[in-house]
């Protein structure tokens, strides 16, 4: 499947198949993934706990009980825990020299890039490492090792949806992630027990509305040509709602005692 065709089948899917459980080697697939991601510095601060229904214990399972997420964690045979530990930042100095090792860092002979970066380039990052480890980059980064995740999900036949949780703590405890560590997200994976459309393209903003050319004042232009493209290479699928979405809720509701209005 074309990388196209991947990012227009992208989208959350809150019906998995409870009964079928997700291979092990897929979830490590999707680690891959967020591992190879791109990650300012080649910090890495990205982390997560993938619980497997089947396997984990009770407490655990009791810890990712979300009012706001509902039933969609209770059915998912994989639920994901994302979170950022910022104390990786401690190890940025090794990390960059790692890059510099391998010659993706800085111009020049190996000695005077060695040097730029012991007296230059280490002792910035050193000094504002306090600001590093606070929320934004790095979460920044995080959120692209999960896409790619979510990518090779969809690439292996899996669905996902990322959710939110209060219970950010609780979870912690359960699975013993350090408490210095953040939350992020939870991500149930399964095998889809609804069609891979979901109910059509979901509704977006104007494209020009989001992206700009040289100032804010300018929207980017918007070929109609480009879109066209898109389309045929199945980048953008049918516009919700489809004509055969309201029974397939109906079905879906049914299979899944969802009581309505079934929102969350």
């Amino acid at each position: 499947m074309e990388l196209r065709e991947v990012l227009g089948r992208r989208r959350s899917i809150r019906f998995v198949r409870p009964y079928k459980s997700v291979e092990p080697e897929k979830i490590q697939m999707m680690f891959e993934a967020a591992r190879i991601a791109s990650h300012w510095g080649n910090v890495q601060s990205l982390g997560a706990v993938a619980v497997h229904k089947e396997s984990a214990t009770q407490e655990v399972l009791d810890s990712l009980e979300a009012t706001i997420v509902g039933w969609q964690v209770k059915v998912a045979p994989v639920v994901i825990v994302w979170y950022i530990d910022p104390e990786m930042v401690e190890e940025q100095s090794d990390r960059l020299r790692q890059l510099l090792d391998v010659g993706a860092l800085g111009f020049g002979t190996i000695e005077e890039r060695r040097k730029a970066l012991e007296e230059q380039l280490i002792p910035v990052f050193s000094g504002i490492k306090d600001n590093l480890k606070a929320p934004g980059m790095g979460e920044i980064d995080c959120g692209q090792g999960i896409a790619q995740a979510t990518l090779m999900a969809y690439e292996l036949g899996l669905g996902t949806c990322c959710l939110g949780s209060p219970f950010g703590e609780k979870m912690f405890k359960a699975l013993g992630i350090p408490e210095h560590c953040r939350f992020l997200l939870l991500q149930t994976v399964g095998y889809p027990a609804e069609h891979w459309e979901a109910g059509g393209q979901r509704p977006r903003q104007e494209f020009g509305r989001l992206f700009k050319m040289n100032s804010f004042d300018t929207p980017y232009p918007r070929d109609d040509d480009v879109v066209d493209e898109l389309k045929r290479d199945k980048m953008f699928t049918r516009p919700a709602p489809l004509p055969e979405r309201e029974e397939e809720l109906k079905y879906l509701q049914r299979a899944f005692d969802v009581e309505p209005p079934g929102l969350l």
